[in-house]
């Protein structure tokens, strides 16, 4: 036994060990699986994708770590859904606060993360646009998951133990098919890649390292684990109907199962999101299906295979992390919301652009248009969207001289915050091809169900009076030791990331911080962070950036403003916040609840 290990030992029996100081980890896990026939799957959004079967159990992992010299204490989690929702994380601090006050967390120390499963069900959020192909609000779905978040950190709570933190961090090799740039134009458009890559490259494309914390209880017996690699949850495609946690969850499994020493063994793995936003599992194009998929004609061995693969090198790290020194004795977080239909972005950030701001979320047609990973909605569809929407942008800037003055303003900041986007939906003024009469779009239901179900809502009034998609948006970095995780409720390209991160690391070095972590999908969820360079390709990823082109300059202009309050003594901070997003009551959520009837009619179930 290591020395320092009898040491604290020592320190613990005399009731000395809040004046030494050091770290107490408790980890957690729980199911959060929920079958029910027909569901929509969350992640392609297809009607078609729905649950009619179970691969795997889903599980919510957490763990709670407390410095105890100050008492503070940091909740991480990791559901296997797509994403992380306003409702989930409202509805999980609710429940905590109410049954477990007395536990001492805090809503800005809670850090909630998805690992993107795209073959789990979906329901779970209040805002209407995510709900659309399900089709509606799944109250199982979401008390299933808030519920089984609770019940891992209340877990995760009751084991606290002294414990210690190692990091270890590595790089995944090349050759190894775990991980491709699906949209290699727009990595190229970036000023940083000097010498543009071939589609055939397109594993040099991403960020091929892997960072692990590893916890240890003071006899050296491994805890849990906890790792970070970006790579979609995509290894099954939008054709699967069994409810599967995919390549991350594999890789959890494979890990528990490598380290757990009896059935009792508590140790939890997770695998956790990163810079996942342009990068997929799948490389190999299938001419009959016309999407990309992995390894092998089984998607399912093709997850298992590229979850071995983040597996194997998790493993490696797990055990050279027990040779480095813990981190030091550093906890602290902040959070705040931000409203982005209304954000100045910094200079630094604009991309030499003038009056760089967002505005009010709104889609374009190339998110509806899919990936190679998944087409979405039909080439004909999209081409007939795309004549629509380019006839109602002349309509409205022709019109706009003839407007009074505040409508003229909001058509011409809409157009120069949105730029090159064929704009489909905007989701703040509920509208669609430039109407709020979604029943009589010229877009007959027929052609795209999701269009259909659009009508529907609208017709019984569900739609309601509230954006379709939340403006405003949880954000938060948690310090722990040398490590900053950063909580982004979206999901961001590679070289975004990058720059998100850099940036953090100037600025937190002053705190000791010498990793910057993007921790995605997490809190909430509002699409994609494109680099503006990306943007101007509207390639699937800039179609789904809600907020405009320069959403990354906000992003980064935001975050700036949060790490530099973390320099600053806690008494000091003055963490600017903008409200909260939407409430919905139980009677509007209600009239969008799950329709079966709707299903059965689209699908034989």
């Amino acid at each position: 036994m290591h020395p320092l290990f009898n040491f604290r030992i020592l320190l613990i029996s005399r009731g000395l060990l809040n004046l030494y100081g050091m770290y107490e980890v408790g980890v957690g896990k729980a199911d959060i699986t929920v079958f029910k026939l027909g569901v929509g799957m969350m992640g392609y959004g297809m009607y078609f994708n729905i649950v009619k079967g179970v691969e795997t159990d889903l599980f919510a992992r957490a763990v709670v770590v407390r410095d105890t010299t100050t008492g503070k204490k940091v909740v991480l989690v990791n559901a296997e859904i797509c994403f992380i929702t306003i409702a989930i994380k409202r509805g999980v601090w609710k429940k905590l606060k109410r049954k477990h006050e007395g536990l001492g967390f805090d809503e800005d120390s809670i850090m909630i993360t998805a690992q993107h499963t795209h073959s789990a069900p979906g329901g779970y959020s209040h805002f209407g646009l995510y709900n659309m192909t399900i089709p509606g609000f799944v109250p199982e779905v979401y008390q299933k998951v808030v519920d089984g978040i609770v019940e891992a950190v209340v877990q995760a709570n009751e084991s606290l133990q002294p414990a210690t933190i190692k990091v270890s961090k590595g790089e995944i090799e090349g050759q190894k098919e775990v991980a491709f740039n699906r949209s290699i134009p727009a990595y190229n458009a970036n000023p940083e890649i000097k010498k543009p890559l071939k589609p055939e490259e397109a594993n040099q494309a991403v960020d091929r390292n892997m960072l692990l914390l590893r916890f240890d209880d003071l006899e050296g017996n491994p805890i849990g684990a906890w790792n970070w690699f970006g790579v979609h949850t995509t290894s099954l495609s939008n054709d699967n109907h069994r409810i599967c946690s995919d390549n991350k969850g594999y890789a959890s499994k494979f890990h528990e199962d490598k380290v757990r020493k009896t059935k009792k063994d508590k140790f939890v793995s997770i695998f956790a999101q990163r810079k996942a936003g342009d990068v997929s599992p799948n490389w190999k194009w299938d001419r009959k299906k016309k999407w990309t998929r992995g390894k092998f004609e089984d998607d399912f061995e093709s997850a298992k295979f590229n979850g071995n693969i983040q597996f194997e090198e998790a493993h490696k790290l797990f055990k050279s992390a027990k040779k480095q020194e813990e981190i030091p004795l550093q906890l602290d977080y902040a959070m705040t919301f931000v409203d982005f239909r209304k954000v100045i972005v910094d200079k630094e950030f604009a991309s030499g652009q003038k009056e760089a701001r967002t505005g009010p979320a709104c889609h374009g047609v190339a998110f509806f248009e899919g990936t190679v990973e998944g087409p979405g909605m039909p080439a004909a569809v999209g081409s007939l969207a795309r004549t629509l929407i380019r006839a109602q942008k002349a309509y409205e800037l022709a019109s706009a001289p003839f407007k009074p003055k505040d409508k003229a303003d909001r058509i011409y900041e809409k157009y120069h915050v949105h730029g090159p986007k064929d704009i489909l939906i905007e989701a703040d003024e509920r509208r669609i091809l430039g109407t709020r009469d979604v029943k009589n779009l010229v877009v007959p239901a027929w052609a795209d169900p999701a269009i259909g179900q659009f009508k529907k809502f609208h017709a019984n009034g569900s739609l309601g009076d509230k954006p379709w998609i939340p403006q405003v948006l949880p954000l938060q970095i948690i310090i722990l030791g040398n490590l900053a995780l950063v909580g982004i409720p979206a999901e961001i390209t590679t070289i975004a990331g990058q720059r998100l991160e850099d940036m953090l690391l100037q600025i937190l070095a002053d705190r000791g911080v010498t990793e910057v972590v993007c921790s995605t999908y997490t809190n909430g969820y509002c699409g994609y962070i494109t680099t503006y360079e990306e943007y101007q390709l509207q390639l699937y990823e800039g179609g789904h950036t809600v907020f405009g082109q320069h959403f990354l300059g906000a992003i980064q202009t935001k975050f700036k403003g949060l790490a530099l309050e973390l320099l600053k003594p806690r008494n000091e901070r003055n963490f600017v916040d903008d409200g909260r997003p939407a409430m919905f009551t139980a009677e509007e959520l209600g009239l969008r609840s799950f329709d079966i009837e709707t299903q059965k009619r689209l699908i034989q179930l």
